[in-house]
C-alpha cells in the first residue's frame, strides 16, 4: 500500500470488497450500532426471511428515546417505553448484545461506544445515526446510515458506498483560554457553510489538534456532519493509544502491543493525499454561539448580530431575515444581550465527564438563573462525575441531575422546550423545532452554557471567568 495515501483511502483500501460500475463500492463493516429506530430494520428482515449474517458485531445501545427521568417521580410514556422494549427484544431474538436500559453501561451510542472500547481505529462503523462520525476520532470511518440500509448491514455485514473526496482542516497554533472543541467545529462550519464539507472526508490535522485530548476530538468529530461532510477522522497517536489502553472491548498486553502499531501505522502522513485542503490559525477562534437555525449561523460571542441589508446576495439576506425572526432576534444585536430561558448541558457532543468537569467549574459556588438540566452521556460518565461531587455543584446551582440519554438533543423522548422558549444548548442542532416546536436553540460549549446559565443571558466565559477571580 502506496505510503502516501490518506488515512481514510488506507481504511478504505482495507475494507472494500468490490467495486462497481456505478463507481460504488462493496465495504465490510467491523461494527454496527443499532438504537431504538433500528425496527423499521428487523421489520424489513422478518418480512424476508433474513437473518443477521454476524450479530456479534453489531451491539444494540439504547438512547434516543429512553426517558431521563427514571426515578419513579414522573410517569413513563408507555408508547416511548414501547421503543425502548422493541430494541431490546429485537436485539436478543437475533442474538445482538445489547445494552439495554438497566445495563450499568448504558448510555448514548456515540459515547458509549469508544467508552467500552467498541470502536477501534482502522475500523468501518455504521450506524443509523448521523452523527456516527463522532467514531472518526478514534481513527475510523464512521457514517450515518439510513433505515433500508440498517437491514442491508444487519444481513450481509456490507454496505454500498461511493467513495467521497478527501478534505484537510489543518487547525495551526495554539488555541487560547476558554476556547473548546466546540468553537473549533462552529468556527469552521461558520467559515465554510453548512455544505461546504459536502462530499467529503474530513481529516482534522495540525498542532492545535495533536494538543486536544479524546474526548475533544470526539466533540470534533461528532460535529462534522454539521458542515456536510460524510465523515471526520483524526490520525492515531499517542492520545489515541492511551485513550484505548484498558477499555473492555480491547486487546490486552501483547495483543494491545501488537495492534497499536498498526494503528500509528494508518495515519495520513502528507498534505498531498488530500483532495482539498484548508488552513485555519487556531489563535483566531474565540469562544463561538449559534444565533440562527443552522450550525453555519455562528459568531464569536463578542459579535453583533448581521443585517440583511448587508448580505452579499438577495438569497443570503432572505436567510438572515427568517432566521432572524424565527429566532426573535434583531440585526445588529449584541449576542451578549440575548437572554435565555434554559440550559441544556448534555448530548452526544458534550455530556462526557471533561464537558461536565467544564461546566461544574463554572457553576461552582453559583446560582443558575434560569432553570435546566444536565444529562451525562453514560451511566459510566454519571458514576465518575458523582464520584467526583460534580452532581452536588449542579444541584446547588438550581439545575436537574439526569439518567443518561439522547435527551434534549432529539426531543422524541419527552425532554422539550415550550414554544418561543431559548436554550443556552451544549447540542450539535439548532433547527427549527429541533428541541421542541417553536424552540430556539443556541448552540456553544459547556463551560458557556454554564456561564450563561449563571448570567441569564448569553455571555463570554472568558471575562465571566476573570470577574470570578
Amino acid at each position: 500500500m502506496s505510503a502516501s495515501l490518506s488515512l481514510f483511502d488506507r481504511i478504505w483500501s482495507e475494507h472494500e470488497i468490490r467495486h462497481s460500475e456505478s463507481g460504488e463500492s462493496l465495504l465490510w463493516v467491523d461494527r454496527h450500532y443499532l438504537h431504538e429506530g433500528s425496527f423499521h430494520a428487523f421489520d424489513q428482515l422478518t418480512s424476508r426471511g433474513l437473518s443477521v449474517a454476524e450479530p456479534g458485531l453489531t451491539v444494540g445501545i439504547t438512547d434516543h428515546y429512553v426517558p431521563t427521568v427514571r426515578d419513579g417521580s414522573v410517569a413513563l410514556d408507555p408508547q416511548i417505553m414501547e421503543m425502548v422494549d422493541r430494541l431490546e427484544i429485537n436485539a436478543k431474538r437475533h442474538g445482538i448484545p445489547v445494552i439495554g436500559l438497566t445495563d450499568s453501561r448504558q448510555g448514548i451510542v456515540h459515547v458509549v461506544g469508544p467508552e467500552q472500547g467498541l470502536t477501534h481505529p482502522g475500523s468501518v462503523v455504521v450506524c443509523g445515526d448521523s452523527h456516527t462520525s463522532t467514531h472518526g476520532a478514534l481513527g475510523a470511518i464512521g457514517f450515518g446510515i439510513g433505515a433500508s440500509e440498517v437491514a442491508h448491514v444487519l444481513a450481509t455485514q456490507t454496505i454500498w458506498l461511493a467513495k467521497p473526496r478527501t478534505l484537510l482542516l489543518q487547525f495551526d497554533g495554539r488555541m487560547a483560554s476558554g476556547v473548546t472543541a466546540k468553537d473549533v467545529a462552529l468556527h469552521w462550519i461558520s467559515a465554510l457553510g453548512a455544505d461546504g464539507a459536502r462530499g467529503f472526508a474530513i481529516e482534522y490535522s495540525g498542532s492545535a489538534i495533536r494538543e486536544l485530548s479524546m474526548e475533544a476530538r470526539l466533540t470534533l468529530c461528532n460535529m462534522s456532519i454539521e458542515g456536510g461532510a460524510r465523515c471526520g477522522l483524526i490520525s492515531p497517536d499517542q492520545v489515541t493509544i492511551e485513550s484505548l489502553r484498558g477499555r473492555p472491548s480491547i486487546p490486552k498486553g501483547t495483543d494491545f502491543d501488537r495492534a497499536s502499531r498498526h494503528w500509528l501505522g494508518l495515519a495520513s502522513t502528507e498534505v498531498s493525499c488530500f483532495d482539498q485542503r484548508y488552513v485555519f490559525q487556531a489563535a483566531d477562534i474565540q469562544p463561538t454561539v449559534t444565533w440562527g437555525v443552522s450550525p453555519e449561523e455562528a459568531l464569536p460571542i463578542l459579535a453583533r448580530l448581521p443585517d440583511p441589508i448587508d448580505a452579499e446576495n438577495p438569497g443570503k439576506a432572505s436567510q438572515i431575515a427568517d432566521s432572524l425572526e424565527y429566532m426573535g432576534l434583531t440585526p445588529g444585536q449584541k449576542l451578549t444581550d440575548i437572554a435565555i430561558d434554559k440550559v441544556f448541558i448534555g448530548s452526544c457532543t458534550n455530556s462526557r465527564l471533561s464537558d461536565l468537569r467544564d461546566a461544574a467549574a463554572i457553576l461552582k459556588g453559583q446560582k443558575s438563573k434560569v432553570p435546566g438540566f444536565v444529562s451525562p452521556g453514560s451511566k459510566w460518565v454519571k458514576s465518575a462525575a458523582e464520584a467526583e461531587g460534580l452532581h452536588e455543584i449542579f444541584l446547588s446551582a438550581g439545575l436537574q441531575w439526569r439518567e443518561p440519554g439522547c435527551s434534549m438533543c432529539v426531543g422524541m423522548n419527552g425532554d422539550l422546550l415550550l414554544s418561543g422558549e431559548r436554550c443556552a444548548s451544549t447540542t450539535n442542532r439548532n433547527f427549527k423545532g429541533r428541541q421542541g416546536r417553536g424552540s430556539r436553540t443556541h448552540l456553544m460549549s459547556p463551560a458557556m452554557a454554564a456561564a450563561a446559565a449563571v448570567a441569564g443571558h448569553l455571555v463570554d466565559v472568558r471575562s465571566f471567568s476573570e470577574a470570578r477571580l
